[in-house]
C-alpha cells in the first residue's frame, strides 16, 4: 500500500530534473502521476515512469504562464483520471535563465519570465482547486528557491512572489480542505544548474554550506511526499528550506 494510492497528482515542470524526481516518487506510491510539461521529452518520462513503477502516468503538454493552457491541463487530466487531488508547481524559467539585473532586463522577457516563474503557480491552482474540493480536498506544493533569501536578481524576486503566493493561498483555500507549502531547495546538482552556473560555480556554493555537497533531487523527494500526504495534514502555509544548511532564518 502507497501513501498515495487512487490518488491523482500533476507535477509541473516533470518532464526532467527535480520535478521528475517528484513524479517517479508519486507513481511508486500508487499515484496516477500527470507530468506536464513543455518540453516533448515529458512523453518519455511518463511512458518510463508507467513501466517502471507504481501507478500510472500521462504527458500533458502545458504553457503555465497561459490561462487557457492550464485549464486544459486540468481538465486533460480529469478526463483521464476522474479528478485532481494534488499539484506541485516546479515548472520554471531556469536552464538558459538570462543573467541581468532587475534595473535593465529586457522587459518582455522580465514578464515572460515571471509570467512562468511565479504566476505559473497561481495559474495552475486556480485551474485545478475546484476538483480538489469536488473530492474532499488536496494538497498543493510550489517550488521555491532559497534564491528567495540570497540577492539573485529577478529569479530570486519571482521565489520571494512564490512564497508569497503560499501563505496567501493558504488562507483562501484552507475553508476547502485544501492545503499549500512551498519548498525551498538549495543549491542542487541538476542538468539545469550545470548548465546554468557551471561545475565550478557549484563548487563554490558548496563551500558556504554546513553539509558540503551539493543537493540532489531525491533530496527533495521525501519533503515533498510529507507534504502532499495526510501526514502533513495540519500544516499549510509553510515555506520548508531543503538547502544543506545554506540559509539561516530566525
Amino acid at each position: 500500500m502507497g501513501r498515495f494510492d487512487g490518488k491523482v497528482a500533476i507535477v509541473t515542470g516533470a518532464a526532467g530534473g527535480i520535478g521528475e524526481a517528484y513524479a517517479r516518487a508519486l507513481a511508486a506510491e500508487g499515484a496516477s502521476v500527470v507530468v506536464a510539461d513543455l518540453d516533448e521529452k515529458g512523453e518519455e518520462t511518463a511512458a518510463s515512469i508507467t513501466a517502471t513503477g507504481g501507478g500510472e502516468a500521462a504527458f500533458v503538454r502545458v504553457d503555465v504562464s497561459s490561462p487557457e493552457s492550464t485549464a486544459a491541463m486540468a481538465a486533460a487530466t480529469i478526463e483521464r483520471f476522474g479528478g485532481i487531488d494534488h499539484l506541485v508547481n516546479n515548472a520554471a524559467i531556469y536552464g538558459g535563465m538570462q543573467f541581468d539585473l532587475l534595473l535593465t532586463v529586457d522587459w518582455d522577457y522580465y514578464r515572460r519570465f515571471m509570467g512562468v516563474n511565479m504566476d505559473g503557480a497561481l495559474l495552475c491552482t486556480r485551474a485545478c482547486y475546484e476538483s480538489m474540493a469536488e473530492r474532499g480536498g488536496g494538497s498543493i506544493v510550489n517550488q521555491s528557491s532559497t534564491a528567495a533569501w540570497l540577492y539573485s536578481g529577478f529569479y530570486g524576486l519571482a521565489k520571494v512572489g512564490v512564497n508569497g503566493l503560499t501563505q496567501q493561498l493558504a488562507h483562501e483555500l484552507g475553508g476547502r480542505n485544501i492545503r499549500i507549502n512551498a519548498i525551498a531547495p538549495g543549491p542542487t546538482d541538476t542538468a539545469a544548474t550545470r548548465a546554468q552556473v557551471g561545475e565550478a560555480y557549484i563548487e563554490t556554493l558548496v563551500k558556504d554550506l554546513a553539509l558540503k555537497r551539493p543537493g540532489r533531487p531525491e533530496d527533495m523527494v521525501g519533503m515533498c511526499l510529507f507534504l502532499l500526504s495526510d501526514d502533513a495534514s495540519w500544516v499549510t502555509g509553510q515555506i520548508f528550506n531543503v538547502d544543506g544548511g545554506q540559509v539561516f532564518r530566525s
